[in-house]
């Protein structure tokens, strides 16, 4: 790297952080696991379903391994020249917006496949714990696999934008 690009990438990079602390303090009150929780109760209630690709089942292990590896750290990761220029403004988007819009059947890089065949409840209560063991986590939280290093109010932000994305493609009746 030059001398001209590394002062270009400084630039960038303390920019980015700038304005992920704006968008932070801009949301932060929003998205929160308590209301994320509150929806997964809410999906208890009635019979739901999918029109995506994936079934409740695959939907649920995903949601819950995202957050599971922000707590252990994600099995591969975007380059870091990715991590601190596309992914942080994709991240920066999303927070402005309150909302996230990726493909919703693109599994985590490196993640365990998901089986297409198992309990979607069992899942469910999986997502449920995640989101609590993150709420109760004191340890140091692991860098995102596109977004990078986050704040633990950033990643609250982060989990409960890629469920409510999710949810977008749910059917709910009765």
């Amino acid at each position: 790297m030059n001398r001209r690009q590394f002062i270009v990438l400084s630039a960038a990079t303390l920019a980015s952080a700038q304005l992920r602390a704006g968008a932070s303090a801009l949301q932060a009150g929003e998205l929160t696991i308590e209301a994320a929780l509150q929806t997964l109760d809410q999906l208890q209630t009635g019979l739901v379903s999918t029109e995506g690709s994936w079934n409740l089942f695959q939907v649920y292990t995903h949601l819950a391994q995202s957050v599971e590896f922000s707590m252990t750290g994600y099995p591969e990761h975007k380059s870091w020249l990715f991590k601190n220029t596309v992914g942080s403004a994709a991240f920066l988007v999303f927070a402005g917006k309150g909302s996230m819009n990726h493909a919703l059947d693109e599994a985590i890089p490196g993640a365990p496949a998901l089986v297409v065949n198992g309990d979607a409840s069992q899942a469910l209560d999986r997502l449920r714990q995640s989101l609590l063991s993150f709420q109760s986590y004191s340890g140091e939280l692991k860098p995102h696999f596109a977004y990078g290093v986050l704040t633990r109010e950033e990643y609250e932000q982060a989990h409960v934008m890629h469920l409510n994305n999710h949810l977008e493609a749910f059917v709910q009746s009765g």
